[in-house]
């Protein structure tokens, strides 16, 4: 640890090998008081590029760059909710659309029920090509990062006894290169 008193912001770092053993930090450190907001992951290397105006060979180049662009940590679960969202979505308006416009016609209500499912049917359809498109940009993501040496994870400390804590559970999930380091913003 350094020992600078007067920085503005301070923060413990880790690398993960394994988006599992990310998780299980990142759940661990939601566990004992760090909030959502304190934990931030390092953005796509297109956003690094874009940013910072080169790319990078390793993420390691990037853990003490306060300039590092940086991304919410968003969970498995939400990932899940946000597939399910894009599916259920077009589903449902496809279907009571459909199902609306049938009976506003004068159509049955046989007719509305067909309507209903052939359109929620389709709706879904579009919906899950969306889902495995977020799918596939989070894998591609979380492959990009480890084959540059790893998933950049920082967590805002306020204390001493923050630092200590943050330390800690990183290094029990596996962090590599745990450390904290300050910088003024």
């Amino acid at each position: 640890m350094t020992d600078i008193q007067d920085a503005a912001l301070r923060e413990a770092v880790a690398v993960f090998e394994s988006e599992s053993d990310l998780q299980a930090a990142i759940d661990e450190l939601l566990s004992h008081g760090f909030d959502r907001a304190e934990i931030s992951l390092l953005a796509s290397e297109h956003a690094v590029e874009r940013k910072l105006g080169h790319k990078y060979r390793k993420v390691m180049q990037l853990e003490d760059d306060p300039e590092a662009p940086r991304t919410a940590f968003v969970s498995t679960e939400s990932l899940g909710d946000a597939e399910g969202s894009l599916i259920g979505a077009p589903l449902y308006v496809g279907a009571t659309a459909a199902a609306g416009a049938i009976l506003v016609s004068g159509g049955s209500l046989a007719a509305a029920i067909a309507g209903a499912a052939v359109a929620g049917g389709a709706g879904a359809a579009i919906g899950s090509v969306l889902a495995g498109f977020l799918g596939k940009h989070h894998a591609h993501h979380v492959a990009e990062q480890i084959e540059h040496g790893g998933l950049l994870l920082w967590v805002r400390t306020w204390d001493a006894k923050d630092e200590t804590n943050a330390i800690e559970i990183l290094r029990r999930h596996s962090g590599k290169d745990v450390h904290v380091h300050s910088f003024e913003v």
